[in-house]
């Protein structure tokens, strides 16, 4: 007998193996990042990952890529916490559109002095650096479409 499930639903499992029923379509556009300085932070997002501001105030911005994707940044202040390996997100992954963007983004984060590694594993690389914020930041190539993931890359577990 042959499955009815759609090709996307099919490729996005459910907790236990299970293809999920109602995936197909969704995707992550946007990421909220709180920021200790504003202004050092959206000069740092723009010139790595090529995002144009669309909004900004006193005390937040809005940032753009050419594909859609939307970091949102929230000034809160120098003495705010940020705990590594507690709750909420630990990292943000980005894809780049080509290895050479990929390196244009190795390139940005050592001359920034913000590169911390680059990695190879399973047919894709990434290289990862620190924000000015001192929260992980990564950029691969190529992307999940194109170099389908089959492991959980050690390095999560590092943070």
């Amino acid at each position: 007998m042959e499955s009815t499930a759609s090709p996307a639903s099919q490729d996005t499992p459910e907790p236990g193996g299970q293809p999920a029923a109602s995936a197909e379509g969704l995707r992550l556009t946007s990421v909220v990042l709180y920021v200790f300085d504003l202004a050092q932070s959206v000069a740092f997002y723009r010139e790595l990952l090529g995002m144009a501001v669309t909004v900004e105030n006193a005390s937040a911005a809005l940032l753009v890529g050419a594909d859609g994707s939307q970091l949102y940044l929230r000034s809160v202040g120098p003495r705010a916490p940020h705990t590594i390996g507690g709750i909420g997100i630990q990292c943000s992954v980005w894809t780049a559109p080509s290895e050479a963007a990929l390196k244009r983004c190795e390139r940005v984060l050592k001359e920034l002095n913000a590169h911390t590694t680059t990695h190879v594993a399973e047919g894709f690389s990434w290289v990862e650096g620190r924000d000015p914020n001192g929260v992980p930041v990564m950029v691969s190539h190529p992307g999940p479409g194109q170099a389908i993931r089959h492991q959980i890359i050690s390095r999560i577990y590092a943070w």
